[in-house]
């Protein structure tokens, strides 16, 4: 292709896409979260800063380790670290000083706009389960998961009310070759809903693929100008930090794409047991990623990121929606917003192997851990089961549906001279009721909170129609978003 048509096709894509939103299929989607309520702050200014001083002692006796990255290390050596080996050693203020040109929020631009997402400050993005190598639903059981499987989480995502993300690697489609799956999964991200997405960062040249794609969707230009992923980098708890992960980071750096710099941490097997000891790593380990981010490219697009479980000493199994876990979260939150930088966390975390009570008391807890302690990018939003190893599609639907709540709560009480309702209290008076007031019925439809899956009949009525639990009426919902999906239209070009 000749410059002149590299121009064109980069002017086009911003301009397909806003045509494509104009022509696209609107389904009833949920703005992002903004929230309109106080934050929990949980540990005090004293503690938050003994962490500060530990984390930066950390980083500056024990070092991180790079490895197999000369190019890391002849980076960090440049900036003023300390570089023995594979371990770099980061002086005192260096890394935080490096972190401030990461911005505090940013835009990801979605194929609709009028599905982007602001991440940072007040608001939340809801993302949906990442990663697991099996599925699980009501007519098959538990299974490996296939591009089939794929392509149904992807659709269910598009027409999730609630939830604002379409998210990466939903499940692993293990009927695809591992060289080529990335291509598949985010071609179907791309076609099958118009909300933002996630690249690969399983290899560098995968995160590359990513790019040169999202280049082909929108226009090189508008790639390089704007944020159109959010990519999840592990780090290699405890204090490593591997070429591959390392290796797509760069990709996405030096091209605009943002970075979910994450500790991947199992307390009491990857971190200390203690809460401020935990925090203490996750702050380092963070430090040094967004630090090393911010070499390749200040300004580039980075969140502060803490998925943090505890472990069952008994069995050495993770646990989800423990006390602990919350606890983390919280206080990763208040260190995050001391950097000035947005915050992941949290999900539909649950150690339970079938959606049941297990699953909903452990999610329920991450997902109000997440509200109220200020992420701004919840990962695994919905559809996590077993640790995080099975993709449930009808814990998919169950936990977006829940997702509203958190839309509710975080509006917070309105108290204008509509929600007073005093010309109701008037109009009925002792003793009457409200069903029929002008106030009620001039609100009813909004008033409250609407499941899409939950039963609230009464029990003749529920025991008529089948006597449905909650999983039986979640693969109900399953199976008729599916039916009702219609693929977001865009043009040619």
């Amino acid at each position: 292709m000749s410059e002149a048509g590299t121009r064109r096709r980069a002017r086009g894509g911003g301009g397909a896409a806003r045509r494509a939103a104009r022509s696209a299929v609107s389904f009833d989607t949920a703005k992002y979260i903004e929230r309109n309520i106080p934050l929990y702050d949980l540990l005090s200014d004293e503690v938050l800063s003994i962490i500060e001083a530990n984390a930066e002692t950390v980083l500056e006796e024990i070092g991180v380790n790079f490895v197999n990255n000369p190019a890391a290390h002849a980076l960090w050596r440049e900036a003023g670290a300390d570089v023995r080996g594979e371990r770099v050693h980061i002086p005192r203020g260096l890394a935080r000083k490096l972190c401030a040109t990461a911005p505090a929020t940013f835009t990801q631009h979605a194929r609709n706009p009028a599905r982007n997402v602001d991440i940072g400050g007040k608001t939340l993005v809801c993302a949906p389960v990442y990663g697991p190598p099996f599925v699980r639903d009501m007519a098959g059981g538990r299974r490996y998961a296939t591009m089939e499987d794929f392509r149904k989480f992807v659709k269910l995502g598009y027409m999730s009310k609630w939830l604002h993300h379409s998210g990466g690697t939903v499940c692993e489609p293990t009927d695809v070759p591992v060289n080529k799956r990335h291509l598949d999964m985010l071609l179907a991200h791309m076609t099958l809903s118009d909300k933002p997405f996630m690249g690969s960062v399983t290899e560098p040249s995968r995160a590359q693929d990513s790019v040169d794609m999202c280049e082909i969707l929108f226009g090189a230009d508008f790639v390089q100008q704007n944020t159109v992923m959010t990519s999840l980098i592990n780090v290699n708890s405890p204090l490593t930090f591997d070429d591959v992960m390392m290796g797509a980071l760069e990709v996405y750096a030096r091209n605009n794409q943002a970075c979910i710099i994450s500790p991947f941490i199992v307390g009491g097997a990857m971190a200390p047991v203690s809460v401020v000891g935990t925090l203490t790593q996750v702050l380092a380990e963070v430090l040094a990623g967004i630090a090393y981010a911010q070499l390749v490219r200040p300004g580039a697009p980075v969140i502060f990121g803490a998925f943090v479980t505890s472990i069952d000493m008994g069995s050495g199994a993770p646990t989800f929606g423990t006390p602990e876990a919350s606890q983390i979260l919280y206080g990763a939150g208040q260190l995050a917003r001391r950097m000035g930088l947005p915050f992941r966390s949290g999900g539909g975390l649950c150690g339970s192997k079938l959606p049941d009570a297990q699953a909903a008391f452990e999610t329920a807890h991450t997902h109000n851990a997440a509200l109220l302690g200020g992420v701004n990018f919840m990962l695994h939003a919905c559809g996590w089961l077993e640790g995080g190893l099975v993709s449930s599609f009808e814990k998919f639907v169950m936990d977006a549906d829940q997702l509203g709540v958190l839309h509710k709560m975080a509006a917070g009480v309105r108290a204008d001279e509509n929600a007073q309702a005093m010309d109701a209290i008037r109009e009925v008076g002792p003793g009457g009721h409200y069903l029929g007031c002008a106030h009620t019925q001039a609100n009813f439809q909004d008033a409250f909170w609407k499941t899409d899956v939950l039963d609230y009949k009464p029990f003749e009525t529920w025991d008529e129609e089948g006597a449905k639990d909650t999983m039986v009426l979640a693969a109900e919902r399953v199976s008729k978003m599916l039916a009702d999906y219609q693929q977001p239209r865009w043009t040619p070009a």
